[in-house]
Order: structure tokens, then C-alpha cells, then sequence
């Protein structure tokens, strides 16, 4: 029973994660619309997440995940030409 209950909370943050990620795309391009440019809107976007995470868990917790995405980064997650099999 605790396994699918484990399932359903990982099932539903990724429901919330996709929703996020609508809500991100949207805006960005809202911004694009308004002629901002990319570089600025991500800037911007990565500003405020950082403030929002300093804020919710502190500073430590923030400086753990810009380490998690420099790996994550080095790694080739965020890359444009990656392929997922």
C-alpha cells in the first residue's frame, strides 16, 4: 500500500511539475511578444527562482542546487541537442 501511495505523490508532482513548466513557457513567451530578449527573460527567470529558494529554504539548500544543476548541466541534461532513449 505505501508503494502506491509513494507512486501517486510522485505521479501528482509530476502532474504539478508539467503544469509549471506550461505556466513558464507561456510567460516566456509573453516576454518574446514584448520584445524582451531570451537572454533577459532567463536571467530574469533564474534570478527569481533563486530568491524564491533562498527564501523558502535558505541558503544552504540554494547553494546545494546550484551545485545539483552545475552537475546536471556538465552532464548534458539541459542540452538542446539532447535525445532521451
Amino acid at each position: 500500500m505505501q508503494a502506491s501511495l509513494n507512486e501517486i505523490d510522485d505521479m501528482i508532482v509530476h502532474e504539478k511539475m508539467q503544469a509549471a513548466m506550461e505556466y513558464q513557457h507561456e510567460a516566456w513567451a509573453d516576454g518574446m511578444a514584448d520584445g524582451i530578449e531570451p537572454e533577459i527573460i532567463a536571467d530574469a527567470a533564474i534570478v527569481l527562482a533563486m530568491r524564491e529558494t533562498v527564501r523558502i529554504h535558505g541558503e544552504d539548500k540554494a547553494e546545494a542546487l546550484l551545485e545539483s544543476l552545475r552537475e546536471r548541466i556538465l552532464a548534458g541534461e539541459f542540452s538542446p541537442k539532447r535525445t532521451v532513449q
